[in-house]
C-alpha cells in the first residue's frame, strides 16, 4: 500500500462552538483548511489520509476536545470482504444500469436530490434551492469530480457523487430515490465505489 504524501504546507481554522449535527445537546467544533488557498490532489489527498472531509471547496473534520464520536471512515479496499448484507444489496441491486456522468448540472439529478433531501432530511439547513448552490455544495474547482448514475431502465435511482485522490476515491455524496428503500441504494453506492478503487 503506498504511503500518504508528506504534509502540504497548509493553514488551519476552526470555529466557534456550534450546536452538533449529530448528537443531541452537544456542541462541535469544527476545523478548516484556509478558504485563500488554492488547494490540489497532492493536499486534498493527505488531508483525507487525515479525517479531512470536503463540502464544495471548504475542506474541514470534527475537532472536539472532549468528543471522539465522528471517524472518517476509511477502507483498504484489497482487504474488504463482503458480508451477507452486502451480498444481498449486491443482489438486490444487479437489474441497474450504472452510467458516469461529467461533474455537470443535471435538471433530473437535481430534482432526485430535492426529493431525497425532503424525504431525508426534512429539517436540514442544507441549501438545495438554487442549481448554483447545489453544483457549489457537491463539487470543487480544485478536484476531480465524477457523478455516478444508478438507474433501472430509464427511471434514476441514486447519484454517487465521488472525488478522485492520488491513493483512491473518496465519496462526497449520494442521494437516491426514497421509494426504494429495500434496495440500499447508499450501501449498493459505496460497495461499488470500493469495487471502482480496487481496480
Amino acid at each position: 500500500m503506498n504511503e500518504p504524501p508528506t504534509a502540504p504546507r497548509l493553514g488551519f481554522f476552526t470555529s466557534p462552538p456550534h450546536e452538533c449535527g449529530y448528537l443531541p445537546a452537544r456542541d462541535a467544533v469544527t476545523m478548516f483548511t484556509d478558504p485563500r488557498l488554492n488547494l490540489n490532489l497532492e493536499a486534498y489527498t493527505w488531508l483525507s489520509a487525515h479525517g479531512f472531509r470536503r463540502s464544495g471547496a471548504h475542506v474541514y473534520r470534527p475537532h472536539c476536545g472532549s468528543c471522539n464520536a465522528c471517524i472518517a471512515v476509511r477502507v483498504a479496499v484489497d482487504e474488504f470482504k463482503p458480508r451477507r448484507i452486502h451480498q444481498r444489496t449486491i443482489v438486490a441491486n444487479q437489474d441497474l444500469e450504472i452510467k458516469h456522468r461529467p461533474a455537470c448540472f443535471d435538471p433530473g439529478h437535481f430534482r432526485l436530490y430535492e426529493s431525497y433531501l425532503t424525504a431525508r432530511h426534512p429539517d436540514s439547513r442544507m441549501d438545495s434551492s438554487s442549481p448554483s448552490a447545489y453544483m457549489n455544495f457537491l463539487t470543487a474547482y480544485w478536484c476531480e469530480t465524477e457523478f455516478y448514475e444508478f438507474r433501472r431502465k430509464d427511471e434514476l435511482l441514486a447519484v454517487a457523487v465521488v472525488d478522485k485522490l492520488g491513493d483512491g476515491l473518496s465519496s462526497v455524496y449520494t442521494f437516491f430515490s426514497p421509494d426504494h428503500q429495500n434496495r440500499s441504494l447508499g450501501r449498493f453506492a459505496i460497495l461499488k465505489q470500493i469495487e471502482w478503487a480496487r481496480a
